[in-house]
């Protein structure tokens, strides 16, 4: 037993790629001239690496994880260390991930291995997957080669994958919060690497590290700064967040006490749907690729396909890999095929591979997940050659059964001097002698073996799971139990010694879209009956009864977990609830210069772009500073900020500021318009319109509601406003007379009018002058802070045109800060673009005297990307310009 550092402290996962149309992408599966790292490539093993075959060239320590072969080029290939082109017919492959390179620069390799890199992780933080979209010159992270059809993204990390390679991803997203009372000696750079863009500079260098041939070079995910993966290690490993860190939420002052929650359930991100069988490796299409650089032949090319299963849950789900061998090749080169579609660079001798039942067994329960007697790859293989060509078309990959193994135990957040410790599992360790054998190997045994546990985590790409084992857990029945039920998640998962520290759970769940004005009381039995709350176990903590939303204290893990996944499926009163897990906010570990910006997003805004400006902004600052409106409104962000912030960046987010007492609010312009209402109260920021614009705007949104995929283009979407006015030209509806009007309590006769508009800023309708630039010595002059509206009317759809291309101006009717409507009849209404139909009744237009500051574009020219030594890639508008 010994105490070793773990490889890779830094720890950032390699992504890279393969050019598409490259023929190093269809290598040769015979296996031969290669060889495979020993067994500390993956968190536990048990058997010595195997004698170097002829030819072979060994990874070394310059290529974690890698195993190199030399191909044969007859195509243009670029280097992924260096991006240059490989001149000559040689270059490097690796076996596993796709990495090609020239000679030279193999010993220049930082990039571990797909097949490595679960072990170098840090702090395994699941990815969120975002829906599946089509994204140009990106590369996967996990194969590295193109992604030609429609794929996955983190929407937190940007991290790019084929459907079909999710789950060999690993879960090494952005830390975003503390998790649970753990706290963070220093913030590390995240970094991720490749898909920059092709004219980023390294900061180290100064020369180009992006390519849009191969995924080249590095960038942090905190900061934004781009190196070349050899240069990054020049750089500190300290992460300053750049140069929007003031602007930026830091990790460590969010908590998210759970026990299984992450970012998931904070940002309710809709994620991508699993791949459906006949999709990629993990469905039924015996013809499909799977696996780096594997194509499917035709039989006369003398070479066969074979599905292959890595366990028990593969065979369950028909999630297969499918391999594209020799029709000769060997039982061991077999093997090592079907190891390296599942990114197992083990030794090939601790495994087996075994025949799928054949379908006539299906129909027993116990043949199915179970290798038929007699049937491995080496009987296969030793019937002679010509038995090859009947060799069944499903496998299983089985690990040989171990007398004991070298596992790696890790001190999770425990101050000691070791990334962790390697121990002998034997038949008779269990959870308790383990962790008694540990103890001392941290420098630890002067405390009790009481105060300890052992922690399972399994690192999966999508969700990092955390099991304790109980002390009398036979660990070596344990391990073999896991590879039985899959090889890969054995790569994946992780044992911890961590404190038994008791901790008191508290989970804060927000609940929106409940019917708005009741009493806590009421919410309270309301959400008894839909979702059987446990009395002790959940109280309601705070209620936003205008906002119809409340906020739960869950005192218990799995409750909060229940009641999650219960309520966002959940219908009470026609309107589907919204569930959100709120961190807590430590406002006290706030830097002094920090104040964070909150973004509030309508991703069904601005021609359905608001996707991409949801991921941007995730990408930019801390995700838990982002909130989609969708998803039960502004109020999630005010809860947890507290204090800590009186920014928001959305005019939705500016309705809640009376109800939070805040004096300012910082509105990008570039972000969208909504509005919002609460229990009868519209907050207007820019226009309000009744009657003919109204009914215009109602007949666009509905069109936009039953296909939206059609309005992501402005040209369009004005395409669509001409089509419905030409319909309503002729349409006459006589406003003034269903309508009655008064300014500061005196009535105001209309004038014939198809349409009245309250106006707040000098534009209306993509920045038409609707008021006029004529002198009028019965108004003033309108301003933008002089606390007054001006009211306007318009004949109809021939007048609204004649404004919009400058040839007239609005019909000047009023201005004031206080106004009365009488609707004598249900009238379409719209505020700043959100269109309705009111019925019959009153309405209060007043001024709230909110004065709002705005960021604005600035006027000199943004620098090149690179520059500036802490500049991003990604310029954003900067707050220090002048409000206005």
């Amino acid at each position: 037993m010994a105490a070793t550092a773990e490889p890779g402290a830094r720890a950032w996962l390699g992504g890279g790629s393969l050019r598409p149309d490259s023929p190093a992408s269809s290598p040769e599966l015979g296996g031969r001239g290669r060889t495979r790292p020993g067994p500390g490539s993956g968190p536990g093993s048990g058997s010595e690496p195997g004698p170097e075959r002829a030819g072979a060239r060994s990874p070394g320590p310059a290529t974690p994880g890698h195993s190199f072969r030399k191909v044969t080029l007859t195509k243009p290939t670029f280097c992924h260390l260096c991006s240059d082109f490989i001149w000559g017919l040689a270059g490097f492959l690796c076996d596993a991930c796709n990495f090609m390179s020239h000679e030279k620069c193999l010993k220049h390799v930082k990039t571990p291995c797909t097949s490595l890199a679960p072990s170098l992780v840090r702090v395994p933080v699941a990815h969120c997957f975002g829906p599946r979209a089509l994204y140009k010159r990106k590369f996967c992270a996990v194969c590295r080669r193109g992604l030609e059809a429609p794929a996955l993204r983190c929407e937190v990390c940007e991290l790019h994958v084929h459907p079909d390679c999710v789950p060999f991803a690993c879960s090494d997203c952005r830390q975003c919060h503390r998790d649970g009372y753990r706290d963070h000696d220093t913030h590390l750079h995240h970094w991720r690497e490749g898909n920059l863009p092709s004219g980023a500079r390294c900061e180290v260098c100064r020369k180009t590290c992006g390519s849009s041939d191969v995924l080249a070079g590095v960038r942090c995910e905190w900061c934004g700064v781009q190196a070349h993966s050899v240069c990054s290690a020049a750089l500190a490993p300290e992460c300053a967040f750049g140069r929007l860190r003031t602007l930026v939420l830091p990790p460590a002052c969010v908590r998210l006490l759970s026990r299984n929650f992450g970012k998931t359930h904070c940002f309710r991100i809709a994620e991508g749907a699993a791949p459906e069988p006949g999709e990629g490796d993990d469905g039924v299409d015996a013809g499909a690729p799977a696996g780096p650089g594997r194509e499917a032949l035709a039989p006369e090319s003398g070479k066969q396909t074979l599905k292959v299963f890595d366990g028990n849950d593969a065979v369950q789900r028909n999630h297969f890999r499918v391999i594209t061998v020799p029709r000769l090749a060997r039982s061991e080169e077999l093997l090592e095929a079907a190891l390296r579609a599942y990114y197992i660079m083990e030794d090939p001798r601790d495994f087996e591979l075994q025949v799928f039942p054949p379908p006539a067994q299906a129909g027993n329960p116990g043949a199915r997940g179970k290798a038929r007697s007699g049937g491995t790859a080496e009987e296969e293989g030793g019937r002679g050659s010509g038995s090859r060509e009947a060799a069944p078309e499903a496998w299983i990959i089985r690990a040989r059964p171990r007398t004991q193994e070298v596992l790696k135990i890790y001190p999770a957040w425990l101050k000691v001097g070791v990334a962790y410790v390697s121990i002998r599992v034997t038949p008779q360790s269990t959870a308790r002698t383990v962790v008694l054998e540990v103890l001392p190997l941290l420098g630890r045994e002067a405390e009790g073996p009481e105060s300890f546990q052992l922690v399972e985590v399994l690192m999966g790409s999508r969700q990092v799971q955390r099991t304790v084992l109980v002390d009398e857990e036979p660990l070596l029945g344990r391990l073999r139990d896991i590879r039985q039920t899959s090889l890969w998640q054995m790569s994946q998962t992780r044992f911890y010694v961590a404190e038994s520290r008791v901790v008191v759970p508290r989970v804060s769940l927000f609940v929106g879209g409940l019917p708005p004005g009741l009493s806590p009381q009421e919410y309270s039995s309301l959400l008894d009956e839909a979702v059987a709350t446990k009395v002790g176990l959940v109280s309601v903590s705070h209620v936003y009864s205008w906002q119809g939303a409340v906020v739960l204290d869950v005192a218990c893990f799995a409750e909060a977990e229940r009641l999650y996944m219960l309520v966002k499926d959940t219908v009470v009163h026609g309107r589907l609830l919204t569930a959100l897990v709120l961190p807590d906010v430590l406002h006290t570990k706030l830097p002094p210069d920090c104040r964070p910006l909150l973004v509030f997003v309508n991703p069904k805004s601005g021609g359905l772009k608001g996707r991409d400006l949801l991921c941007s902004f995730r990408k930019l600052l801390n995700p838990h500073q982002v909130f989609e409106l969708t998803n039960g409104g502004p109020l999630p962000g005010y809860p947890a900020s507290g204090c800590w912030c009186a920014e928001g960046t959305a005019l939705w987010a500016g309705c809640l500021l009376p109800w939070r007492r805040c004096d300012t609010v910082w509105l990008a312009r570039i972000l969208l318009w909504p509005s919002c209402l609460w229990a009868q109260i519209v907050q207007m920021s820019n226009y309000c319109g009744i009657g003919i614009d109204a009914e215009l705007s109602l007949d666009f949104h509905q069109a936009r509601e039953e296909e939206p995929g059609r309005f992501t283009s402005r040209f369009h979407n004005k395409g669509v406003y001409v089509r419905v006015g030409l319909q309503k030209i002729s349409h006459s509806r006589s406003l003034h007379k269903e309508i009655r009007l008064q300014v500061e309590q005196q009535e105001v006769e209309l004038p014939s009018i198809e349409g009245l508009i309250f106006i707040n800023i000098p534009s209306w309708g993509s920045g038409a002058d609707l008021w006029g630039s004529e002198s009028d010595s019965r108004f003033e002059k309108p301003r933008m802070d002089d606390g007054l509206l001006e009211v306007v009317g318009v004949t109809g759809v021939m007048h609204m045109g004649q404004v919009q291309g400058g040839l007239r101006s609005g019909i000047r009717i009023a201005q004031g800060s206080y106004f009365r409507v009488t609707l004598l009849k249900a009238t379409p209404v719209q505020v700043d673009g959100e269109p309705w139909v009111q019925g019959p009744g009153h309405m209060i237009i007043s001024a709230t005297g909110l004065k709002v500051h705005m960021l604005r574009k600035a006027k000199q020219k943004p620098r090149k990307a690179g520059t500036p030594k802490d500049a991003r890639a990604d310029g954003v508008p900067t707050p220090g310009g002048d409000p206005r």
